[in-house]
């Protein structure tokens, strides 16, 4: 074990206000035990360089909310109190509702199949509290330590921690605003990964599509039906009895053959990759692994065996850079094969037959010294799944470093944004899971992971058209937007659901196509400056109470997106709640009470694009609008960044950043460009703006990029009459839509129903929740209060 383990014990008695040194920036503030606790402290792994959580700065600010500590055998608890009438967010991959005062969530990541609501550890850990206090100013909480955490907000305007000593605690601010406590947030954990812009479009999966015929009868479907398409997956079953880095010889006979097909057909290529190999002489990942000495081990020194998919397997020590080194090495020449992407599942590590659900705590990995050197696995449990997504980046880096790699990992851990984008999970079929899916994006978003989604329909049991056509409206705004779904379950592409639901699909995804310029500015924003993509709709108005709780609608930069997510109601029976201000409605001519309706504020401009079946079939050339709605004072302005879409030509000024902007003056509306970046020239295009009045009523007019465009304004009768007439329009739509029926359920194979009334057990510790099916799991699992909470928790399975 690493020397300073033996220092960590701290006295069974201690207790007092934590002391402080302002480090990284202004208004950011490390929070210890007395000193001889810092001293015992373990390095970070949530921040970019660990060094600058260790260097103090010079300043002359100090906190304005002091924590206080009490250590006791060997836990240390930490409380910050705050005013009252203080919202609490954030808390990273947690299910539940969005405002989170009134929780307790314990950081273990955890194969967490089917949960629900109350489930109490999910698949990443993000030991993190984001306070928004009365006044709208937000003030944002680390505590940073890699081992289980309890976070405690079951108290009113209190925050608690409770993990193993010794560890410190950070602050970020107050700031004025919750953007700007997530900005100071990435300066030192690091900002979201450049993503290619093709990983932006929609995405198609299943477990599993069994053969390389049916990736392309997939594929092709698509583009017959008019359905956007970027992306086919490829989950376990294409492997050789799932040894990762192999394919079946007999399903997908020739990988290189069937990618190179699909990019002919504008389509991008994603596989699995799971940290369990096979414990087999011969296999030849399982024998260079063993000559390296790859694996975790058991206390005894020998390699640990657990049983996954393959059967037994071990599993690689990420946490030494020989080993990352080891499975980078083999992502390189799995990129041969023509990967376009990779997908890092089970990797919490989650073990089959194991009461756990993972290895035990037991384990010994041989860390390297800045990561925290030799420890056992409860040290870095929360980190694998990280240390993993790390390995496989830096892997797809190497196989072409002018490519930006793609990766999907399951368990994270906060500062895992750099390396990976992430899902929420095996989630279920039902209703309380697509209301509960925009809670969960934002909480990560809010977390410092921006690159998030839902399985769309569910993974877990069978959707209904009317369910699986909603969650596609949703969806498509989300930053992540994949369909997704468990095997044995009835089909869940988006024309399996009847030709109303296909329709929905279809203007969703359209969409969501023409707001690409839109969601790839936000992602280089996120990339840039920390700001996040999607919003909890009171980032508008953080002062605004009525704002804090919403959960059916949220912001992607200045857009409102509104959805329905209650069985039988569309958006024409539902009021939607909006931000003070100006917020005008608009859509693509493809409003449906299905879908969600959209907003934008007033002050912004936004660029939009064609529908294209998928980015590869965009061009620089091709039509740009600009959708414009003034504010209060008759001013407007917004963003395009354009670059290749991939490879890294943007960080050596190879792009071009266009700042927009509009203004109202003597009746006429005035569009130009302000300002640009970037060392591209522009393309020479026409320009569409489009200016809303109100109701989806608009002016419009046409000209070239580059060039000062003019609307003239008509008198307010007119415009009066032209917003009339716009909203009778709607209402009539609405009322013409055909929607999707409303059947209560599917039909589909045996054992993949979930039962509306799951059997509960209490034993007076746990309260579990389990599906009465064969092969039945458990959906949530909530903790009794008691005064002894982390211990209850150390005895957590599910």
């Amino acid at each position: 074990m690493a020397d300073h383990e033996q220092k960590a014990v701290t006295a069974d008695a201690s207790s007092g206000d934590m002391i402080f040194q302002p480090i990284l920036e202004d208004g950011v503030f490390r929070f210890d035990c007395p000193p001889s606790d810092r001293d015992a402290t373990y390095p970070s792994l949530s921040f970019i360089n660990s060094k600058d959580r260790e260097t103090p700065i010079m300043s002359h600010k100090a906190p304005l909310y002091t924590p206080t500590f009490e250590c006791l055998f060997e836990r240390q608890i930490v409380k910050i109190e705050l005013p009252s009438g203080t919202s609490f967010y954030g808390t990273g991959e947690v299910s539940g509702q969005l405002e989170r005062t009134g929780k307790r969530v314990f950081t273990w990541n955890t194969d967490a199949w089917g949960y629900g609501p109350g489930t109490t550890s999910l698949y990443q850990s993000h030991p993190w509290v984001i306070a928004v206090l009365p006044n709208g100013e937000a003030l944002g909480v680390l505590a940073d330590t890699t081992q289980r955490c309890e976070i405690d907000l079951r108290k009113e305007s209190r925050i608690q921690f409770v993990a193993p000593s010794s560890y410190p605690v950070i602050t970020f601010g107050p700031f004025p605003s919750p953007t700007a406590v997530l900005i100071a947030l990435s300066h030192a954990i690091g900002s979201v990964f450049m993503p290619p812009k093709w990983s932006l479009g929609y995405q198609q999966c299943r477990w599993s599509y069994d053969s390389d015929k049916r990736v392309l009868e997939i594929a092709r479907t698509f583009r017959e039906k008019g359905i956007p398409c970027d992306v086919i997956w490829m989950d376990i079953d294409y492997m050789d009895g799932f040894r990762c880095f192999t394919f079946d010889k007999d399903r997908f006979p020739n990988p290189k053959s069937l990618v190179d097909d699909l990019h002919q057909n504008g389509f991008k290529a994603i596989w699995m990759l799971d940290p369990g190999i096979k414990h087999e002489e011969g296999y030849f990942v399982y024998d260079s692994g063993s000559k390296s000495d790859a694996w975790i081990q058991k206390a005894d020194g020998s390699p640990f065996v657990g049983e996954v998919w393959p059967g037994p397997c071990v599993f690689p020590d990420f946490t030494q850079s020989k080993v990352r080194s080891w499975w980078a090495s083999l992502v390189k020449d799995f990129t041969s094969n023509g990967v376009d992407g990779i997908w890092n599942d089970m990797n919490e590590p989650a073990v089959f037959k194991a009461v756990t659900k993972t290895m035990p705590q037991s384990n010994i990995h041989r860390g390297d010294d800045e990561l925290g050197g030799c420890q056992n696995h409860s040290y870095y449990h929360n980190v694998y799944g990280m240390l993993m997504a790390r390995s496989t980046y830096e892997g797809m880096k190497l196989s072409n470093e002018n490519k930006r790699p793609f990766v999907l990992t399951r368990a994270g851990f906060i500062g895992g944004q750099r390396y990976a984008a992430t899902w929420t999970g095996d989630n279920l079929s039902n209703w309380e899971h697509l209301h509960m899916s925009i809670s969960m994006v934002l909480q990560l978003g809010l977390s410092g992971q921006p690159l998030s989604g839902p399985d769309i329909g569910g993974f877990a049991g069978n959707a209904t058209p009317q369910l699986f056509g909603r969650w596609m409206g949703v969806s498509a705004m989300f930053p992540f937007c994949r369909g997704h779904s468990e095997i044995d379950t009835i089909d869940h592409e988006p024309w399996s659901f009847g030709e109303e639901c296909e329709e929905v699909c279809r203007l969703a995804l359209k969409r969501r196509y023409r707001l690409l310029p839109h969601i790839y500015t936000l992602f280089f924003k996120a990339h840039t400056i920390g700001t996040p993509v999607a919003m909890p709709t009171f980032f508008a108005d953080p002062k605004d109470p009525n704002l804090r709780k919403l959960e059916n609608s949220f912001l992607l930069g200045p857009i409102l997106v509104y959805a329905s997510t209650m069985p039988g109601q569309g958006l024409d029976k539902l009021d939607c709640t909006l931000p003070k201000g100006i917020w005008l409605r608009f859509d693509f001519d493809d409003s449906h009470p299905d879908l969600p309706t959209l907003y934008l504020q007033g002050g912004s401009v936004i660029p939009l694009g064609p529908p294209h079946q998928h980015v590869g079939e965009s061009n620089p050339s091709d039509d740009l609008t600009l959708l414009v709605a003034l504010d209060e004072h008759g001013k407007a302005e917004g963003f395009l960044f354009e670059d290749d879409g991939d490879g890294y030509e943007f960080t050596k000024g190879g792009y071009l950043l266009t700042h927009y902007v509009a203004e109202l003056q003597s009746s006429v509306v005035t569009v130009r460009v302000s300002k640009t970046e970037g060392l591209w020239k522009r393309p020479k295009r026409r320009m569409h703006v489009q200016l809303l009045l109100g109701e989806g009523a608009m002016l419009d007019t046409w000209g070239m990029d580059g060039e000062v465009l003019q609307i003239m304004m008509p008198s307010e009768q007119e415009v009066y009459k032209l917003v009339s007439t716009s909203e009778k329009y709607y209402k009539t739509c609405l009322e013409n839509a055909k929607r999707i029926p409303d059947i209560e359920g599917v039909s589909g194979q045996k054992g993949v129903d979930l039962s509306r009334t799951p059997i509960e057990l209490n034993n007076g510790y746990w309260i579990l929740k389990v599906v009465p099916w064969i092969g039945g799991r458990i959906i949530s699992m909530m903790h009794l209060p008691s005064g002894n909470s982390f211990e209850l928790v150390q005895a957590q399975y599910f």
